[in-house]
């Protein structure tokens, strides 16, 4: 299914964003509503359901958090996430400096956290049961834990030198946690830990030449601005300004050296890309200028572009249950991808 996705005619996402989509989120609990979040502060949610049961329909937007809303981001949204566990309670961070925590009914936020910077990305583990951490990654180098339950930032972890552009919770371990920063570093950390930090990737794998002058313990050879995990956890896969993206195994930190060519990136910020779920081999989607570019993550082959958006590629979101994509563009569309639905055979048609 995932080979055969085109874009499909037949079904539209309603188009409410005056500008660029920055980030999308489908909640894991039915995979039916998904969040975007707008470069003007705004937020949408849709129902992905075909409710009219017609063959050509629109993704309807049930509410959205618009411009004239008292509690809209005043700046750029940069990641929204559902809470894993259930549909009545979404987060939302922003250029502006904030973190909020909404209650889906109301539309209204029952939290806020205020840092000093920049907030480029923030993510809830999948699977904690015995935490409400919510990691944070800002123009500070120091990675914040917000805690739900109390309400307070109470914990920091550090160790980067720069800003922190993209932060992800291992979906197999509920204390590992994954940052990739601006100093070429991508670290895992047990925030159970008082020193934190596991281990700096290298991507070397300790083996650093001799006449090579890079730092040790580098990720990439540039800002390192999008992770994410593998479902089983097993893996992380990690792009940077390099141009390069790198396929590690989280246990032992160890590069796997699949090599998938030139990957294009020219983000400034992170950069929000997925991976299948569900297939075997599985497939990284990644925002390729105005493309996205489809690889099976373990042999680094570029299987094919997607092409449909007229401007930048910001962020692509994997639903599982029917194997269908979804991205948000600078062109303010949202484009939904679906598998193209096999020809019958023509000998099949004579039986019949």
């Amino acid at each position: 299914r995932v080979l055969s996705l085109e874009l499909n005619k037949d079904r539209d996402v309603e188009r409410i964003h005056a500008s660029g989509i920055n980030t999308l989120d489908i909640e894991p609990v039915e995979g039916r509503y998904m969040l975007s979040g707008g470069s003007d502060g705004v937020i949408v949610l849709y129902d992905l359901e075909n409710l009219s049961r017609n063959a050509i329909y629109t993704c309807k937007a049930l509410c959205s958090v618009g411009r004239s809303h008292p509690d809209v981001h005043r700046f750029s949204v940069e990641t929204v996430q559902w809470y894993p566990h259930d549909t009545g309670m979404f987060t939302s961070s922003s250029f502006v400096k904030t973190l909020k925590i909404w209650d889906t009914n109301t539309l209204q936020p029952a939290d806020v956290f205020h840092f000093e910077g920049t907030v480029y990305s923030h993510h809830m583990s999948p699977v904690a049961t015995n935490h409400c951490l919510i990691a944070v990654g800002t123009k500070s180098p120091k990675v914040q834990l917000c805690d739900l339950k109390s309400g307070s930032c109470s914990h920091i972890l550090q160790g980067h030198r720069q800003e922190v552009l993209a932060v992800s919770w291992s979906p197999r371990h509920e204390y590992v946690l994954a940052t990739a920063s601006a100093d070429s570093r991508v670290k895992l950390w047990d925030v159970r830990r008082a020193s934190g930090c596991l281990t700096t990737l290298d991507q070397h794998n300790g083996e650093k030449s001799k006449a090579s002058s890079e730092a040790a313990n580098t990720a990439h050879n540039g800002r390192v601005n999008g992770l994410c995990y593998t479902n089983d956890g097993l893996h992380l896969l990690t792009i940077g300004t390099d141009d390069r993206m790198r396929l590690w195994n989280s246990s032992t930190g160890e590069n796997t050296l699949v090599n998938y060519g030139k990957v294009y990136n020219e983000s400034r910020k992170g950069l929000k890309f997925t991976i299948s779920c569900g297939c075997n081999p599985e497939f990284a989607f990644v925002p390729y200028g105005s493309t996205i570019a489809v690889y099976t993550i373990f042999t680094g082959e570029l299987i094919t572009m997607l092409r449909g958006h007229y401007s930048t590629v910001d962020c692509c979101v994997f639903q599982p249950n029917f194997q269908e994509l979804y991205s948000g563009s600078n062109d303010c569309n949202i484009l939904a991808w679906i598998p193209a639905l096999r020809e019958p055979d023509p000998d099949d048609i004579s039986e019949k």
